[in-house]
């Protein structure tokens, strides 16, 4: 048995970010992702004038319920979607400023436009510079009441997340009625994190009340990245006999992605979920399957790379919003795949795969810049030798040492 110590959740530690530098006092977060994502959303932070003590294993952040510590910053987001979108939310509910916010190319190109309508609903001062709905945007603070409002999250969970995070730093308070939602338990896990530093929410059907009660800081530890998880249990999955742990990732996880290895326990793998960590066993059986993974879309791409070693067809489905990711991931999927001399049909939001083997010499996958193409189609390459890819280094957004440790783990017996 494999047991890998896999980097700090970056869905987590994006949201403990936000919440340290709103709560009052020194927030001390455990086991942090380090990645180019994160250390983008810390420096977003200090760019606004927030104190980021960051050393291995803790990063340390002086709250400031109040908002940003200047009156005015150019904030670059990099690739980062958490960065793009709740850095002008958490400035926005300052008491005043002007805070110009910008990101990548390929972060341009992906949507804003519910989250920053949402945000002039409730009065805040926010101008697109160039496409409506999209960076670089410029925010003019001067606090936020609350209110009432109705959100469409239908693309992205991160938008009813920035506005419930915003939520406690109102005056008055939200209430959020949310006509459509993917990817619904990433809202899981901010809820369950805005209650760790102090907030209190109630639900009722699709309508969330918010408190105005602001955060508390407190030390909180950072668990495993159960999307980064789900390409070694991917890989203990395709070989017989291979068995992979990851410890701290077990039944208290806040992660709705480790739902991932449900699937692979329907597809034939043998599945164990602790206390303390999961493990997944290789039974040398692969099922073919037909899966709705709209709550756990991130990990589709895995299931794409894997399923061509499957017994039958894989069909995904529920899945528009990977189309609007860091690319079009179902089409990155299907355009790779197909280089690799697999049978695949697309629709709006599924993609069906059937049984083949992979030719890999000289096929180089097109990673669109994207880190989860790369990490998934890692697993399709154990057994398709030939296999480069044309950006491998785009890992770094989210696990830069992602190369070498896959690499250890899949030459260990």
């Amino acid at each position: 048995m494999t047991v890998i110590d896999i980097p700090g959740s970056k869905s987590v530690t994006a949201r403990a970010l936000f919440l340290a530098a709103a709560a009052r006092g020194n927030t001390t977060l455990l086991r942090p992702l380090v990645s180019d994502d994160t250390e983008g959303f810390a420096e977003g932070l200090k760019a606004l004038g927030y104190e980021v003590g960051q050393e291995p294993g803790a990063w340390h952040i002086e709250g400031r319920p109040e908002g940003p510590a200047v009156e005015g910053a150019d904030v670059y987001c990099r690739d980062g979607a958490t960065t793009a979108r709740f850095l002008p939310t958490l400035a926005a509910a300052g008491a005043h400023g002007t805070f110009r916010f910008d990101a990548s190319p390929q972060m341009r190109r992906r949507p804003l436009g519910p989250l920053t309508t949402a945000l002039r609903t409730l009065g805040v001062d926010l101008r697109h510079e160039e496409n409506e709905g999209h960076h670089p945007l410029t925010v003019t603070a001067h606090g936020i009441r609350g209110g009432a409002l109705t959100l469409d999250a239908g693309q992205s969970s991160q938008y009813l997340t920035a506005l419930l995070m915003l939520g406690p730093l109102t005056a008055e308070g939200l209430t959020i009625t949310v006509t459509d939602l993917v990817s619904e338990p990433y809202v899981e896990i901010t809820l369950a994190m805005m209650r760790a530093f102090g907030a209190h929410i109630t639900r009722e059907g699709r309508t969330y009340t918010v408190a105005p009660t602001g955060y508390r800081a407190t030390t909180y530890a950072i668990e495993p990245d159960a999307s980064t998880s789900s390409y070694f249990f991917a890989a203990a999955a395709l070989e017989s006999g291979r068995t992979v742990t990851v410890p701290g990732l077990g039944t208290g996880a806040l992660q709705g992605d480790l739902a991932f290895v449900d699937v692979l326990r329907r597809m034939g793998a043998a599945v164990e979920i602790t206390g303390t960590g999961t493990t997944v066993r290789g039974t040398g059986t692969l099922r073919g399957l037909t899966v709705n993974m709209r709550d756990i879309s991130d990990t589709m791409p895995t299931l794409a790379a894997l399923a061509p070693f499957a017994d039958g067809p894989v069909r995904i489905e529920d899945v528009a919003n990977t189309r609007v990711k860091e690319c079009d991931r179902l089409d990155a999927c299907a355009e790779n795949l197909r280089r690799l001399g697999i049978d695949v049909a697309t629709g709006p939001d599924w993609i069906e795969i059937r049984p083949g083997t992979p030719a890999g010499t000289g096929v180089e996958i097109a990673t669109h810049g994207d880190h989860r193409i790369v990490m998934s189609f890692a697993v399709t390459a154990l057994r398709t030798p030939g296999i480069t890819f044309d950006d491998p280094g785009c890992v770094r957004k989210t696990f830069p040492g992602f190369h070498h440790v896959f690499e250890a783990f899949t030459r260990t017996p």
